[in-house]
This record gives C-alpha cells, sequence and structure tokens, in this order.
C-alpha cells in the first residue's frame, strides 16, 4: 500500500500485517457485533454545520476536560494488551489517554513517557484488596483520574476469540499486575492471567461499590458505561462524572 491518506486504511494494513488471532481481537466485536455496527452508524449520523465568511487563518483546537486543559478533542481509549500489535504501544506520548488496566504496558511505563493527561480504567475485582492496590499505583503514577467500568460485569461473547482460541502471547503479560499481592488471584501464571483476571470481575457490582471506591481515593471517578438517563439520574453524588465510549 503506498502513501496513508485516510485513517480507515490503518485497519487493512493491520488486516494484512498482523497474524490472525490478534487482528480478529481488535477488530471484532462481542455475538453478532450489532452494538459495533450501530456505533458506526451513530457515527455516520453526526454531521458539521459549517458556518461561512470566518476567519480561520488561526485555529485553536484545544479545550477542556475535567478541567486539564488538552490541545485538541481527541483522547485514547482504553484497549487493551495493545502490545500484540506494536511493542511500543500503549507507552507513546499523546494528548490525552486513558490506560487500560488490562494494558501489557504498567502504568509506571507510560508515567514514565513524558507530560500528558492520563485516566486510569478501572474493573472491579472481588477481591477488593486488589482493587485498592491498582488504584494505589495509579495515583503514585500520576494518573487524573480512575474510570471504572460499570457496563461489563459479564464480559461479551467475543465469537472471533472463541473459534481462533485467542490468548496473550507468552512473551506478553498484563503488567498492571505484577508485583501486586493477588490474593484470591495468585493461582493464575503469566500464561493464563488475562483469561483468570477476567473470570475475577466481580457481578455483584452496584453503586454501594462505587461510593466504596470513593473512600479508597481522592482522584475523580468517572462512571464509564452508563447508557440511560434513568442510570444517570441514579446518583449525582460529588465526585462521580458519567460518559461513554462508542
Amino acid at each position: 500500500m503506498g502513501e496513508i491518506t485516510n485513517v480507515m486504511e490503518y485497519e487493512a494494513i493491520a488486516k494484512e500485517k498482523l497474524p490472525k488471532m490478534v487482528f480478529d481481537y481488535y477488530a471484532s466485536g462481542a455475538e453478532d457485533q450489532w452494538t459495533l455496527q450501530e456505533n458506526r452508524n451513530a457515527f455516520s449520523r453526526i454531521l458539521f454545520r459549517p458556518r461561512i465568511l470566518i476567519d480561520v487563518s488561526k485555529i485553536d483546537m484545544s479545550t477542556t476536560v475535567l478541567g486539564f486543559k488538552i490541545s485538541m478533542p481527541i483522547m485514547i481509549a482504553p484497549t487493551a494488551m495493545q502490545k500484540m500489535a506494536h511493542p511500543e504501544a500503549s507507552t507513546l506520548c499523546f494528548n490525552f489517554q486513558t490506560l487500560s488496566s488490562w494494558s501489557t504496558s504498567s502504568v509506571e511505563e507510560v508515567a514514565s513517557t513524558g507530560p500528558g493527561i492520563r485516566f486510569f480504567q478501572l474493573y472491579v475485582y472481588k477481591d477488593r484488596n486488589v482493587v485498592a492496590q491498582l488504584v494505589r499505583r495509579a495515583e503514585r503514577a500520576g494518573f487524573k483520574a480512575i474510570a471504572l467500568t460499570v457496563d461489563t460485569p459479564r464480559l461479551g461473547r467475543r465469537e472471533a476469540d472463541i473459534k481462533n482460541r485467542f490468548t496473550l502471547p507468552p512473551f506478553l503479560t498484563l503488567k498492571n499486575f505484577q508485583g501486586l499481592d493477588l490474593g484470591k488471584m495468585d493461582e493464575a501464571n503469566d500464561s493464563g492471567l488475562a483469561a483468570y483476571v477476567a473470570g475475577q470481575i466481580d457481578r455483584s457490582l452496584s453503586w454501594k461499590d462505587v461510593k466504596w471506591l470513593q473512600t479508597i481515593t481522592k482522584l475523580p471517578i468517572l462512571v464509564k458505561g452508563v447508557l440511560t438517563a434513568e442510570d444517570g439520574k441514579q446518583n449525582n453524588s460529588p465526585g462521580f462524572y458519567y460518559y461513554r465510549y462508542f
């Protein structure tokens, strides 16, 4: 392929260069992928309303998110296991990033790459001690907020991963879990850590656990995955923010 002129071309290049198991992990959704398609359709319905006869010789794309100034309104969502695609994935400095707790780069490695606004994505596990340790590491590394995922008490059935018998390559591991006291999770070794950690997500997660999280950190808590206005209105406690990724 010649010069890349459109961001969508990266998917075709990735399909050509990555192993099938890795490409399918990144490119596919759960079950019949209806939600994945609906998200793409939703974006296609967003239209710009251009205004004319306005001086555009100098353009400022900067904005603020939760009081943090960023150079442009673009951020990296918390996608996991990026090093399957590139050895420096997730450690490259970016304007605004939410790091997955299942990243193959640790919070410390990402923080060491230089300045940038970084949030830490978190699941609540059955062993709350593991949660507390992850939060403390993110705080020490200078992360600015906790993005708590609440819409996956049970992970989606990713059929492509089932067919490919997906496993994290043996030369990679979930770096944020290294060096932790895993307690009930300590039976997992590096090769099976990804599947084991996924199985430890607490399906009984409720608002009381979100409030508990407030007691162990002073960082803002972003409740990630609220899909209805009713849920958004259910709790308006100070320090809670609601958002979702498409």
